[in-house]
């Protein structure tokens, strides 16, 4: 299972909320709104997040075995 909870965390960190990600970065609600609900995203828009984030793709998710 996909878990985007490293994503919270670095959203906190960099002082971003999704207010900035969704007015000032271009990301849609929907991807964010997919994120919330553990929905899956492109690989294309992990990219984008660890760009805008100056991060790993660590940070954005992790793998938790079920």
């Amino acid at each position: 299972m996909i878990s985007y909870a490293p994503f919270w965390r670095t959203v906190k960190q960099r002082g971003e909320t999704t207010y900035t990600l969704i007015n000032k970065h271009n990301i849609s609600s929907a991807t964010i709104d997919r994120m919330k609900k553990g929905g899956g995203i492109t690989t294309a828009k992990i990219n984008d997040l660890c760009k805008i984030l100056q991060c790993n793709v660590e940070d954005i998710i992790e793998y938790i075995e079920t």
